[in-house]
C-alpha cells in the first residue's frame, strides 16, 4: 500500500498543496500543530483518498508517511521534520511539490524587497505571449494550484520567499531573478549567510541553458554571479552595461548578443522611485528571455499602476497626499519609500519588531521627514534609534486611528503623509494588506 504525504500547515499554501496532491491520487494527511478548520470540500476530497485533517501529534503519523510538504510558515528544521529526516522521510517545500507536477516554463523571482511588484509586472508581460500563463507562489494562491491546468508550453511567474526556497531540492526555473538582499527574517534564518543561502537556492539547479537575472548594483547579489551555474544577465540603474539591462539617459535599455533595444523612458511610467526602476529592469530582463516582444513590454509598462500597499497613492486631503506603503515590512523597504520623495514627509512607522538594524533608515528619516509618528510593539526601540540619529520631531501613539488623526492635524502643503512601517503587522493586524486597507479607510474618513 502506497504511503501518505503529510502536508504541514493549513494556510493557503498547505490547503492548496493538499488539494492538488489528493487530486493526483495521493493519500494526504493535512497536519497542523494546533486545532484547525479547513473547507468541507477539501476534507471530503482528502477522505476519498484515505487521508484527512490531523492536529496535535505529528510524530504518531510518521510511520505511514513517505514525504512531508511544508507550508512557507513552517521552518525547515523543527521537531517533527528533524525526526522525519532522521527516519529517511523526504522533507520539501510546497514550491518543490508544485514544481514536480509541472512541465512548463518558470520565471522565479526572489529578493528581500520588490518581489510582488516585479512578479506582478512579469505576469502582465507574460500575458502578451500566445501561451497559457499564471502568477503564483508568495502571491495569490498556492503554486500547486496555479500549475494544475498548465501545459508544457506555459509560462509561470513565481514569487518566492526565502521560506519557500529553504525546502527546494530539484526546483529549476528557466529564469531566476534575484532583486536584492538586505537584513530581514533573521528571527527565522538567524544569520545573513543562512538567509542568503536560502535565496541562492533559486539558481542552484540551473544549467547553462538557463538564465540568472541579478542586480549588479547590490554588492552581495553581484558577488553571487560567479556562483550561478547558468548564464548571468545583470541589470543596473547606475551602470551602462556591455551586456544586460540598464538605464541610459532615463531610457530602459537591453543589450544582448550585440543587439541594442530601447524599451521606454522612465518618465513614461505610472510608478515612481528608484526601487521601481530596479523592478522594471528586472522584469524586462526576465521577460526578454521568455520571448516577450520589446513593444509588448512597453505597452505593459506604460499602463502599469503598481501593486496595492506598495507606495500606493490613496488620496489628497487638504492639499496633502497620503500614501500607503504597508508592504514595507523591513527598514530597507522603508528606505526605498523615503528615497522616492524629495522630503517634507510625515512618516507613520512601527509594528511588530523584527529586531533589524535601524541606523541607516533613521539617518534618512532625519534627512527626509518633518515628523515621525511611531506606533506598535516596535515604537520604543524605534524612538531610541530616531533620537540617536538626531530626528527632531517624534510622536508616539497607541493606535493607527490616533496616528492618522495626528498626521491630519499637523500636515500641510507641501508635506506628504506616508505609512511605511518598516515592521511586520502581526502586533496589531492580521497581515500587511489588512493594515494597509485599514489605513486607507481611515484616510477616506478624514474631513475633506
Amino acid at each position: 500500500m502506497a504511503k501518505a504525504v503529510l502536508v504541514y500547515g493549513t494556510g493557503i499554501s498547505g490547503c492548496g498543496a493538499a488539494d492538488a496532491l489528493a487530486k493526483q491520487g495521493r493519500k494526504v494527511l493535512l497536519y497542523s500543530d494546533k486545532p484547525a478548520q479547513v473547507d468541507e470540500e477539501l476534507l471530503a476530497l482528502l477522505a476519498k483518498q484515505g487521508g484527512g485533517l490531523f492536529c496535535g501529534n505529528g510524530a504518531a503519523l510518521l510511520p505511514e508517511v513517505e514525504q512531508i510538504v511544508l507550508s512557507p510558515g513552517i521552518p525547515l528544521s523543527n521537531t517533527l521534520t528533524d525526526t522525519a529526516a532522521a527516519s529517511g522521510i523526504e522533507v520539501i517545500s510546497e514550491v518543490e511539490a508544485a514544481y514536480r507536477g509541472y512541465k512548463g516554463h518558470i520565471i522565479g523571482i526572489t529578493g528581500t524587497n520588490g518581489k510582488t511588484t516585479t512578479t506582478t509586472l512579469i505576469g502582465e508581460m507574460l500575458e502578451t505571449l500566445p501561451v497559457q500563463t499564471a502568477v503564483g507562489g508568495n502571491i495569490g494562491q498556492a503554486l500547486s494550484k496555479e500549475v494544475e491546468n498548465l501545459n508544457a508550453d506555459a509560462w509561470l511567474a513565481a514569487e518566492l520567499s526565502s521560506f519557500q526556497l529553504e525546502g527546494v531540492r530539484d526546483f529549476r526555473p528557466d529564469v531566476a531573478v534575484i532583486l536584492n538582499l538586505t537584513p530581514d527574517h533573521l528571527d527565522r534564518h538567524h544569520t545573513m549567510e543562512a538567509y542568503g543561502e536560502a535565496k541562492r537556492n533559486i539558481f542552484k539547479n540551473q544549467t547553462s541553458e538557463d538564465v540568472a537575472v541579478l542586480n549588479y548594483d547590490d554588492p552581495t547579489v553581484r558577488s553571487w554571479g560567479e556562483l550561478a551555474p547558468s548564464r548571468v544577465c545583470w541589470f543596473s540603474r547606475r551602470e551602462q552595461l556591455n551586456q544586460g539591462v540598464y538605464l541610459n539617459g532615463g531610457n530602459f535599455m537591453i543589450a544582448w548578443d550585440r543587439q541594442l533595444y530601447t524599451v521606454c523612458h522612465k518618465k513614461d511610467l505610472r510608478v515612481f522611485g528608484g526601487h521601481n526602476e530596479e523592478n522594471v529592469l528586472a522584469a524586462i530582463a526576465a521577460c526578454f528571455f521568455a520571448g516577450v516582444a520589446v513593444e509588448d513590454m512597453k505597452k505593459v509598462l506604460l499602463d502599469f499602476k503598481g501593486v496595492e500597499h506598495r507606495l500606493e497613492y490613496v488620496m489628497t486631503v487638504g492639499g496633502v497626499p497620503y500614501y500607503n506603503d504597508s508592504k514595507a515590512t523591513n527598514p530597507d523597504s522603508t528606505i526605498k519609500a523615503l528615497e522616492a520623495f524629495d522630503g517634507h514627509i510625515i512618516l507613520l512607522a512601527g509594528g511588530h519588531d523584527k529586531m533589524t538594524e535601524l541606523e541607516p533608515m533613521m539617518k534618512l528619516v532625519q534627512a527626509k521627514t518633518d515628523v515621525l509618528i511611531l506606533l506598535g510593539e516596535a515604537k520604543e526601540r524605534f524612538y531610541e534609534a530616531a533620537v540617536a540619529a538626531g530626528v527632531q520631531d517624534i510622536r508616539k501613539v497607541a493606535t493607527m486611528d490616533e496616528a492618522v488623526q495626528l498626521a491630519h492635524a499637523i500636515a500641510s502643503t507641501p508635506q506628504v503623509v506616508l505609512l511605511s512601517p518598516a515592521c511586520s503587522s502581526y502586533d496589531m493586524f492580521k497581515n500587511f494588506p489588512a493594515r494597509g486597507c485599514y489605513f486607507k479607510e481611515l484616510v477616506a474618513a478624514l474631513p475633506k
